[in-house]
């Protein structure tokens, strides 16, 4: 059985050759607001415009660097053209492996758009026939001279169950 449609993209990607560059991505307080509700953390820098502009360094409020960072599935697959999709099931799938290394460089203003732009970093295969992908990644923001986020990421691409 050959690789997901996506596996096959990925694994034909040249070593350090830049994979491609997502599309912008607004990220507005709503979407703040949300990760804070979903990861139960009320911290004022994030959720409270007003409160962050007057007592933190960023003149309002700016998004969790773990947001930043949670985005990168959606910007990769915007970078490659893809989406997940449940008409792949039965031919692999991709896990989040980790991070060799990540980094929060700069902050990301509520109402900034950010966009990922990744290079193929590394691949090996297993003995289990998995594929682990290290993707260098770095997140820029609009009109900003340094970045939201750099990291180097593991994907691990698992290859369907019945390939026996």
């Amino acid at each position: 059985m050959s690789a997901a449609p996506l596996q096959d993209t990925v694994l034909s990607l040249p070593l350090d050759a830049e994979v491609g560059v997502s599309a912008w991505v607004a990220v507005d307080q709503a979407m703040i607001d949300a990760f804070g509700e979903a990861t139960r953390d009320p911290d004022p820098m994030h959720i409270d415009p007003q409160w962050a502009a007057a007592n933190g360094p960023y003149g309002g409020s700016i998004a969790f660097g773990f947001l930043t960072m949670s985005l990168l599935t959606h910007l990769l697959h915007s970078a490659l053209g893809t989406e997940p999709s449940r008409e792949t099931a039965g031919q692999g799938h991709y896990l989040n492996y980790g991070f060799d290394r990540l980094r929060f460089v700069a902050p990301v203003p509520a109402g900034s758009r950010i966009r990922g732009r990744f290079t193929k970093l590394r691949q090996a295969q297993d003995e289990k026939g998995r594929w682990l992908t290290t993707f260098g990644c770095v997140i820029e923001i609009e009109g900003a001279d340094r970045p939201a986020l750099v990291a180097d990421w593991l994907s691990l691409w698992v290859p369907p169950t019945d390939a026996a």
